[in-house]
């Protein structure tokens, strides 16, 4: 058995040492390709981050590149060691299908996902509605969106989810305009009302002078006159000078007598 073993060896050196150098050389192409992937990584990922561009697209495409070169060492390592790379990547295609049959959802929001980095139609630290969702924006991932709203929730959204409604960025613009809608009593005067309204806004140091505010009466309600009040801010100070007028307009109003009215019931009762 020995000798026959060492028979076969000695007929066959040049095939052995020819293996065990594909080996080598395999465990070589994977061993640097890996590494390659890696500072091409890191070096995509300082280049665009140096560019000033959103965190999001910088993960983004840093990680499909290096996926992609992770991919094509792959098959040169499997090419090295002597399988048929053409139909290899034939299987991969007909798996692909199956898989892609498959995953239709999970395919849909990857490419809704690169369609959000292409489009941009918001960027990471952006507060964004979609989807029913309401948050900050952490980050844009290959099949989802990360928020965080405003109780500190974490909320991941799919990417088809959110291309397939309406978005409603709050902080693109840098000014936001803040509408109230006051209700006063029949019995109040409508200039004096009025000039209450206009001297709360020019007193409030977060109502921006351009765009001028505007106060006007809107409509003759069932128990009460209300009025329009209107004013804008900067996005990052929005719901701070909203609640501020509202409690500066109470207290305004409260001041000078003037009734707000609410909501009353008279029950009258028969003998």
């Amino acid at each position: 058995m020995l000798a026959n073993t060492l028979e076969w060896v000695n007929n066959n050196q040049g095939l052995i040492i020819e293996y065990v150098l594909n080996i080598v050389s395999a465990i070589a192409i994977i061993l640097i390709g890996m590494l390659f992937a890696r500072l091409i990584y890191k070096g995509l990922h300082s280049m665009l981050s140096k560019r000033d561009l959103d965190s999001t697209i910088v993960d983004f495409v840093s990680y499909m590149v290096k996926y992609v070169v992770v991919a094509f060492v792959l098959i040169a390592t499997l090419s090295r060691i002597g399988v048929q790379t053409t139909s290899f990547v034939a299987l991969i295609g007909a798996a692909g299908l199956a898989i892609g049959l498959a995953l239709q959802g999970s395919l849909s929001n990857f490419a809704s996902g690169v369609l959000i980095i292409v489009l941009r139609p918001f960027k990471a630290g952006e507060y964004i509605e979609a989807a029913e969702v309401a948050g900050s924006v952490e980050s844009v991932q290959i099949f989802a969106t990360t928020l965080v709203t405003f109780d500190n929730k974490f909320v991941v959204v799919p990417n088809s989810a959110i291309l397939g409604g309406n978005i409603i960025n709050y902080s693109r613009k840098p000014t936001r305009r803040i509408d109230l809608v006051i209700g006063v009593s029949y019995n109040a005067n409508l200039q004096q009302t009025k000039a209450v309204f206009e001297k709360v806004l020019k007193n409030n140091a977060g109502v921006l002078d351009t765009p001028s505010t505007q106060v006007a009466v809107a409509e003759l309600g069932d128990s009460s006159v209300n009025f329009v009040v209107r004013s804008w801010a900067k996005s990052a100070d929005y719901w701070d000078v909203r609640f501020q007028l509202i409690e500066e307009i109470k207290d305004a109003l409260d001041a000078e007598g003037i009734e707000i009215p609410f909501p009353q019931m008279d029950v009258h009762m028969d003998k």
